[in-house]
């Protein structure tokens, strides 16, 4: 693993969720089945639904993979990060990165896509992460809303991706 900004690595994908950060757990029905599942799982670890949004990723691998390193640019921001850990395991898919020094931010965010008992394919996107310079912290509640803006669009885009016969 290169340098990641904050030493709290894999705390998302425990739910435990540091002190000292913004919290985010947004979560989103894509649609039903395994076919879904694996639709929008292969979506999530391909940068497909980044992609999707509008982000331009440039990473050194096409699959996420831990160590996989990776710059997210949205507008004029360049967001460089690293995959701190994937999850591809029974209903589970998914993985978070983390932030790299030139990041706005310091933190983690993971993407994962569960199917539940019912059925019921979820994205969840979860996060923890603070402003890593003066810009972010001016920035405040922008930022805030920018990071549940992002979560909620991922959500829909997969809902695209992933939804069987489309």
């Amino acid at each position: 693993m290169t340098e990641v900004t904050y030493p709290h690595v894999g705390f998302t994908r425990t739910g435990r969720m540091p002190s000292g950060y913004r919290h985010l757990r947004h979560r989103a029905r894509i649609g039903r089945g395994e076919e879904t599942l694996a639709r929008a799982g292969e979506a999530v670890l391909t940068f497909r639904m980044h992609r999707a949004i509008g982000a331009r990723i440039s990473a050194d691998s096409g699959r996420a993979a831990p160590g996989v390193l990776l710059t997210v640019g949205l507008g004029p921001l360049r967001a460089p990060c690293e995959v701190v850990w994937t999850v591809e395991e029974g209903d589970r898919i998914g993985f978070a990165y983390g932030t790299r020094p030139g990041h706005p931010a310091t933190g983690e965010e993971a993407f994962v896509v569960e199917r539940d008992e019912h059925d019921d394919v979820w994205l969840t996107v979860t996060a923890f992460s603070r402003p890593a310079g003066r810009l972010m912290r001016v920035a405040g509640p922008l930022a805030v809303m920018f990071q549940h803006t992002f979560a909620r669009a991922c959500g829909l885009a997969l809902r695209r991706l992933g939804t069987v016969g489309r």
